[in-house]
């Protein structure tokens, strides 16, 4: 029995006749008639009753062909996710960030995608700048949006857009009554960042900035925690002009009066990477942030 048999019967049976099932599938009759043959005798059963008017399937022909209706179901099915996932069309990709992936610049491009491959599931882990190369690299993760300067030399990565820095300040901060501060107002400051023992990479960027003596208290927590300590006085921090988007009770932001106060966004995988699916989500955000103009 092959699978051409299962669709020689499924059209036999619709058409009701032998030579009009033969023309739509562009065969011969004798084609048609001698593979039903074959195939009644592998089954022991005759499938259909013939007639001058035509064939029609008998007690045993229609219990069969639920069977058959089925079988053929999944085989096109298989035959749809097989063609899509090698189009990427579908599938999933398992996305790293940094940080949450807020914003107009990068939720726009999210959105693009969405709405282009709506059969593509998109899952989002949260993690530090090690973890993330160590996801990709172990295939826990797919891509990964991380700070350009904290990327592992062994990733592909292409640049897609830059974030302005501000500063997170509590309410009734002194700095907070000013239109911008600069980075010798903030040198003086505790500066409360993210980050974890084997990954620092918010501190030493900050640092460039900052300058020798900045003093730094870190924190192996999410930006929202930080955020928090800000609001409860323990010091101060710095943010990224989307986070500044969204309101956080007893902070207020102020933008860094340094046109150089900005950080650059990349996506990040392994090389050698052969889904389609997440060939063709790299290639999108890439194509979307050079033809937007984020960088």
């Amino acid at each position: 029995m092959e699978i051409r048999d299962l669709r020689y019967l499924s059209v036999s049976a619709s058409a009701g006749n032998f030579g009009r099932a033969a023309r739509s599938l562009g065969l011969d009759t004798s084609t048609i008639s001698r593979r039903i043959g074959r195939l009644e005798d592998e089954l022991g059963l005759a499938l259909f009753e013939r007639g001058r008017a035509g064939v029609r399937l008998t007690g045993g022909g229609r219990a069969v062909m639920r069977h058959v209706r089925r079988a053929l179901a999944e085989l096109d099915a298989l035959e749809r996710a097989g063609i899509q996932h090698g189009l990427g069309e579908a599938g999933e990709i398992r996305l790293g960030v940094r940080m949450p992936p807020i914003g107009a610049r990068f939720g726009s491009l999210l959105a693009g995608w969405h709405e282009s491959h709506p059969s593509v599931v998109l899952t989002v882990s949260e993690t530090s700048d090690l973890d993330l190369s160590a996801a990709l690299e172990e295939r826990r993760l797919d891509v990964a949006l991380m700070l350009s300067h904290a990327l592992w030399p062994h990733l592909a990565s292409v640049p897609l857009y830059r974030e302005r820095l501000v500063a997170a300040l509590p309410f009734g901060h002194p700095l907070a009554e000013r239109a911008t501060v600069d980075w010798d107002a903030l040198h003086g400051e505790i500066i409360l960042v993210q980050g974890w023992d084997e990954s620092q990479a918010a501190r030493e960027l900050y640092a460039s900035f900052l300058g020798n003596g900045a003093r730094f208290r870190s924190h192996a927590a999410s930006e929202q925690c930080v955020f928090a300590l800000v609001a409860a006085g323990f010091g101060i921090s710095v943010a990224t002009a989307s986070q500044s988007e969204v309101a956080f009770p007893g902070v207020v932001f102020k933008v860094i009066d340094d046109p150089n106060a900005s950080i650059e966004i990349a996506l990040a995988w392994l090389p050698g990477l052969e889904d389609a699916t997440v060939g063709r989500f790299v290639a999108f955000l890439r194509d979307e942030a050079r033809l937007r103009h984020l960088l």
